[in-house]
């Protein structure tokens, strides 16, 4: 089931974990636009970047509705907890989280191998904005090979520690049916995504058609980035959108 994010929000999400929704879909009458910075801007420094941007869209902050991050390293279980307390305390900041404490923004957290982050940093986000866009816009948010909300990542991962081509087959599968089930909650399923991002170091190419592209109708191909999952011994992750514009910050594309 969806909810209502906050007050002038154009969105809804599907409630998940305390960092993240599991994803968002926006109201009748409004759509998504995701914005990207050139390169990775440290996390405080984005949080202000989108302020302005947001605010000269003459948004309100509330539209914020998804973040894509890039962390130096993955995190152990213990650190990971103590960096998703800082993002939230920021989102706080915003008003974004419900007095409930419901987190309705989508994230993906992800760890760039070839060119690492110096700081946990933002790659991209998304907002509202009114639009008769005759299409359903939403962002599921990035999904690993492990349940969420049960406590911990280690004891619950699919084939813990195991790359094998079966071990990564698992993996992948897994994370497709976490995508399908998002998308069902979200109800979007009749709505293939426009786009679909993968992470990971391994060599998983000869599955993405089986496994990915085919279980999720995606028919433009997908984009592969060598990064890893933001928590030690996550191996795989995969997020996915439709959205309506899609800008590089600083292009002056975007106006009220």
């Amino acid at each position: 089931m969806v909810y209502a994010a906050g007050a002038g929000s154009g969105y809804q999400y599907l409630p998940g974990v305390g960092q993240y929704s599991a994803g968002v879909v926006a109201d009748p009458g409004h759509g998504i636009v995701r914005v990207r910075f050139p390169v990775p801007v440290p996390l405080r420094a984005a949080f202000g970047a989108a302020e302005k941007i947001i605010g000269g869209a003459g948004r309100p902050l509330t539209a914020l509705c998804s973040w894509e991050l890039r962390s130096p390293r993955p995190f152990t279980e213990s650190s990971f907890t103590a960096f998703n307390a800082e993002y939230i305390a920021l989102l706080d900041t915003w008003g974004v989280i419900g007095p409930d404490g419901a987190n309705p923004v989508a994230r993906s957290n992800v760890c760039p191998a070839a060119a690492p982050v110096p700081e946990p940093s933002a790659h991209a986000f998304a907002f509202t904005v009114p639009a008769d866009t005759g299409t359903v816009q939403y962002v599921v948010s990035g999904s690993a090979e492990s349940p969420e909300g049960l406590g911990d990542y280690r004891d619950h991962m699919v084939a813990y520690r195991d790359v094998s081509a079966g071990g990564l087959l698992a993996k992948v599968r897994f994370v497709t049916s976490a995508m399908k089930s998002r998308m069902e909650g979200l109800g979007v399923s009749g709505h293939p995504p426009r786009v679909v991002q993968v992470y990971t170091v391994h060599d998983v190419q000869s599955v993405l058609w089986d496994e990915v592209m085919s279980p999720l109708r995606c028919t433009d191909g997908l984009t592969w980035h060598p990064h890893r999952p933001p928590v030690l011994d996550l191996e795989y992750e995969m997020d996915c959108r439709t959205v309506g514009a899609e800008y590089l910050a600083g292009s002056g594309g975007i106006a009220r």
